[in-house]
């Protein structure tokens, strides 16, 4: 049961779809007001008519997180519906992988990662900074990855817009220390979301499992044929190889649950049997 949750004013970006729908769901079940913001309408006013169709508290924002008046125009639409933002969910990222050999083909889904992955932060941190500040408090959590733990071969670019989430973040906490609380997040490897579809080259995945490749190569070759053992299935296995958008969200939920003075500021989400390196 949800101790912290009830009553908080929660804006998710990329709440239409994947990890955003998945947090938007869940704070919104433990009695949170959710604000979910998308370039997408006709997803997101799915899930806020799905979550408001339950008895839960929500409003939809399409908003395209590079254009920074469209996500100041959402928060204020917050803060005039619900009076307050006290977190705000950066969910909202694409996943590029492309060697640079590919430029050709990759540059225009590279420049709109950039845009989106880095920008959209910096939108999403300037569009509730001066609320929270005012309000005495708040919390943004920030959805990094750990493609930006390193340069990573098939990931340059995708992993650089990962590096400067947590840039970012960490001078975000330096700064507003004591009224903002900011949590990275990083993700690994997950199956069931939209993240694959920006994908330009499928063998760049392979930069993040390195000497593992064959053992991963016959994990997703089991994963794709419905021949994984169990043990690599079960979430309460120690094999357990890759973790579900479940997952993530549960553990997003579970920053968000806590009290004021509690700063679970850095938290990596991982299969304790996956294959990936970083």
């Amino acid at each position: 049961m949800s101790e912290y949750l009830k009553d908080k004013v929660i804006v998710v970006t990329g709440a239409g779809s994947g990890f955003g729908k998945l947090i938007s769901e869940k704070v919104a079940a433990a009695g949170a007001h959710v604000v979910g913001v998308d370039v997408n309408a006709d997803n997101l006013n799915g899930v806020i008519d799905a979550i408001t169709a339950t008895g839960g508290s929500a409003l939809a924002q399409v908003a395209d997180v590079t254009d920074i008046a469209q996500v100041k125009a959402a928060t204020a639409a917050a803060v005039e519906k619900f009076g307050a933002i006290d977190v705000l969910v950066n969910n909202a990222g694409v996943m590029p992988l492309a060697y640079f050999a590919d430029h050709e083909r990759a540059w225009q889904k590279w420049h709109a990662a950039i845009d989106i992955n880095i920008k959209g932060v910096v939108n999403g941190i300037s569009a509730v900074y001066d609320q929270m500040i005012e309000q005495g408090r708040g919390q943004v959590v920030n959805i990094s990855s750990i493609y930006g733990n390193a340069g990573i071969e098939g990931s340059g670019v995708y992993s650089a817009t990962k590096a400067a989430v947590t840039t970012i973040s960490d001078s975000l906490r330096i700064e507003a220390k004591g009224k903002i609380k900011v949590t990275t997040v990083k993700p690994t490897g997950i199956t069931g979301t939209n993240l694959a579809s920006w994908i330009v080259n499928d063998s760049a995945i392979f930069g993040l499992v390195g000497q593992r490749a064959a053992s991963y190569g016959e994990h997703v070759d089991g994963l794709v044929n419905g021949t994984l053992p169990d043990e690599l299935t079960d979430v309460d296995s120690i094999k357990y190889w890759l973790i579900k958008p479940d997952d993530l969200a549960n553990a997003v939920v579970h920053v968000i649950d806590q009290p004021w003075g509690i700063s679970l500021s850095d938290v990596t989400v991982r299969a304790s049997g996956e294959d990936y390196l970083y």
